[in-house]
């Protein structure tokens, strides 16, 4: 809401036991009831960045150790799991047992 006096946005400030806007430029107070309150929700999703179903030969192999079996093969996939400024993150999968680790670097 804006001042009706200067135009100046309102802000919400507490004036006693309840809330009311207030100009910060000029003082104007409104102490009407009718002030809009805006609240957000968000809701929680569940991303899978791992699917395991993924068919293993499509994908390229590397020289990486398996921190489970300590082969020396693993295929390997990325995926962008931080913010775009942050590098992708490394996902590897043992070919000889299956185990899947990731690598940050």
């Amino acid at each position: 809401m804006f001042c009706p006096k200067c135009g100046t946005i309102m802000m919400i400030k507490k004036h006693g036991a309840r809330r009311v806007l207030e100009c910060k430029s000029c003082g104007y107070i409104d102490k009407s009831e009718e002030h809009m309150i805006i609240k957000e929700k968000t809701k929680a999703v569940k991303i899978d960045v791992v699917d395991a179903s993924a068919d293993d030969n499509a994908l390229p192999k590397t020289d990486a150790e398996c921190p489970k079996c300590k082969n020396r093969e693993a295929y390997y996939w990325t995926v962008q799991t931080r913010a775009s400024d942050e590098p992708e993150t490394k996902f590897f999968k043992c070919t000889k047992c299956k185990h899947i680790w990731r690598d940050y670097d």
